[in-house]
């Protein structure tokens, strides 16, 4: 009873999602389609913070190389959907084995201050690499992919559900990962890292593939929005990006993966709308994220669950 419960307000969710479009505006439909985008980005970044228990601050780099691969391929070699796609995960990739291997070798405050390092250095490549990335003018003009259907994805509906698409695949890649054995043992990795070497598990590898995969995930959500935005810069990379992605994730709820695909439409909706009446939308975001950790530390989910729980009638007891 209560799993089919928890599963119900996701299903409404995907319902409206899927229902809304047509009958909203184009900004709107703009707002979605980066809140979905973006909640690729921050589930790549749950594996993380909620599976393993590691604060990134440099995890915009593989967004950043998932759409820097969309504007080189796409704009100066006239590659396909498919090369792109590969290019922009496998970049992704190989960016994260490589960090992950100098990332891992700190934990706790110092892994959180390599990673900002190593964000920072992908963030210069991309500002002083000018002959590679443009620097500061950005890569403009990406097109939008054409895979041969019956409707153009230049229009905003038909990217709009191709994003979905890619988020709802995203999702299902993720949920399986987390939900299989190798997924059990990267919490069992975040909760006691001597028992699960006690047990007989390489502690270290665990933690290096679940960087890996997290990476790769982001570079794909960094194609869609390359795709999307049709202009990449060094701005993808940037330090607020990756503050976001973590806003996200402990604002939706830390190892849930549906909590910070919630976050990322929190955090766009706020950003977007709230701009548009204050230049100091930035304080009410810290206000909501201080918030959050004050009164509902596990995010939204983790107080929707725990609300849900303490409306379950307690069960009756046996009559003498």
């Amino acid at each position: 009873m209560i799993a089919g419960r928890g599963l119900l307000a996701p299903l409404l969710v995907l319902a409206v999602l899927l229902a809304a479009p047509p009958f909203v505006s184009s900004y709107v439909l703009t707002l979605l389609t980066q809140s979905v985008i973006y909640a690729i980005a921050a589930m790549s970044l749950d594996v993380l913070l909620g599976y393993l228990g590691l604060a990134s601050l440099g995890h915009a780099a593989y967004l950043g190389v998932g759409a820097y691969s969309v504007g080189i391929l796409a704009t100066r070699h006239g590659a396909g959907f498919g090369t792109i796609l590969l290019a922009g995960i496998g970049f992704a990739l190989v960016l994260a084995a490589v960090f992950g291997l100098l990332a891992l070798r700190a934990t706790g405050v110092y892994f959180l201050m390599i990673t900002l390092a190593l964000g920072m250095v992908a963030w210069g490549l991309a500002y002083r690499w000018v002959s590679l990335t443009q620097g500061d003018n950005g890569i403009s003009g990406v097109p939008r992919p054409d895979l041969s259907l019956p409707w153009s994805l230049g229009d905003a509906i038909p990217f709009y559900y191709f994003a979905l698409a890619g988020f709802l695949l995203a999702l299902g890649v993720l949920w399986v990962i987390v939900h299989s054995p190798f997924g059990k043992s990267l919490v069992g990795v975040r909760e006691s890292e001597t028992r699960m070497r006690t047990l007989g598990y390489h502690v270290w590898l665990h933690k290096y593939l679940g960087f890996v995969i997290s990476g790769g995930v982001a570079g794909f959500g960094g194609v869609l929005w390359a795709y999307y935005n049709g202009f990449v810069s060094p701005a993808d990379l940037e330090l607020s990006t990756s503050v976001e992605l973590l806003l996200m994730v402990a604002l939706g709820g830390r190892g849930t993966l549906l909590g910070p695909a919630l976050g990322a439409g929190i955090i766009v909706l706020l950003k977007n709308l709230v701009s548009v009446y204050t230049h100091r939308w930035l304080l009410i975001l810290g206000a909501a994220y201080i918030g959050t950790i004050l009164y509902a530390p596990e995010g939204v989910v983790g107080a929707m669950r725990r609300v849900s729980a303490n409306a379950e009638p307690a069960p009756a007891r046996p009559e003498a």
